[in-house]
């Protein structure tokens, strides 16, 4: 089995800032993608959250659902509590074929927030890792018995965003707790995705492919930005428009038969989807070839 390349609605319709393609009707963003060569996609805020509605509609376009964004708040509740308000979402995703949860913890997260600059984002205090990560391997255990792994999505705006707190996460945590590696996360965030890809190939799950603009990237960071106005600048792209070394990273992901899935938000009315999610498919298949994932 080879990887499949996927896709996410968020270049259509931006879900942390609706303003950004709320005019776009989701059958326009599946269209799109199946054309672009896409053969899944993931959740968005569009999408019906009923399998006998969502179902239909998948298989009109004939694209796959992958999996989708689930917020976790163990920072404030337990993983009995979590699962509860969970369910219906992981209901959802086994229904449609899923194989893997993608979640994030938001509690505190400042990513959804444009009045927020980033240098305001949450930090998790020493002592307090052993328990979150108690937290998310407990969580983690309950959704792998209802047939799913559950991958952790490191995101800027959040209390795991640099490489030291992907590092803490996965020493707090057991194998139950699997990780989305993210290309376009990991370089904004100030680590390396092929050492990330090194270090935890074994527990990587999931991965999202996007590239990053130095030049915006810089300019976020002299301004202090919110993550949500450096989106809008360009912070990020399609995998081959940017500087990750998606060869490095996808080389070091031997074995990997998982979902790599474009899912790099920009502005559309400055970043025409269909023609970047062109654009991204043909880079990242004929860098998921070269690394031999295809």
């Amino acid at each position: 089995m080879s990887v499949r390349l996927g896709t996410n609605p968020i270049a259509w319709s931006n879900d942390d800032l609706r303003s950004l393609g709320g005019a776009t009707p989701l059958e326009t963003c599946l269209a799109e993608a199946r054309e672009a060569g896409f053969e899944g996609i993931e959740l968005g805020h569009k999408f019906p959250r009923e399998a006998e509605a969502l179902r239909p509609i998948l298989q009109r376009h004939d694209i796959a659902l992958i999996s989708g964004w689930y917020s976790t708040e163990l920072l404030l509740r337990d993983p009995a509590t979590e699962l509860r308000h969970m369910q219906k979402h992981l209901d959802l995703l086994k229904a449609m074929g899923c194989t893997v949860a993608i979640v994030a913890e938001t509690s505190n997260a400042i990513h959804g927030d444009r009045s927020a600059p980033l240098s305001r984002r949450p930090h998790l205090a020493a002592p307090d890792w052993p328990e979150f990560g108690r937290r998310l391997t407990e969580l983690g255990k309950m959704v792998a018995e209802q047939g799913l792994a559950m991958a952790y999505h490191h995101h800027m705006g959040t209390v795991v965003q640099s490489g030291e707190d992907i590092d803490r996460l996965m020493d707090a945590t057991g194998p139950a707790l699997h990780l989305l590696l993210d290309t376009g996360h990991a370089t904004w965030g100030g680590t390396d995705p092929a050492a990330l890809a090194r270090s935890y190939r074994a527990r990587v799950a999931h991965v999202h492919c996007k590239d990053v603009r130095p030049a915006v990237m810089a300019e976020a960071a002299r301004r202090d930005w919110s993550f949500l106005d450096s989106v809008v600048a360009g912070v990020y792209t399609v995998p081959g428009d940017g500087a990750v070394d998606f060869p490095a990273v996808l080389k070091l992901l031997a074995g990997y038969q998982g979902w790599l899935v474009v899912e790099a938000e920009q502005d559309p009315e400055k970043a025409n989807p269909l023609t970047y999610a062109k654009l991204g498919w043909r880079n990242l298949d004929a860098y998921a070839r070269q690394a031999g994932l295809k």
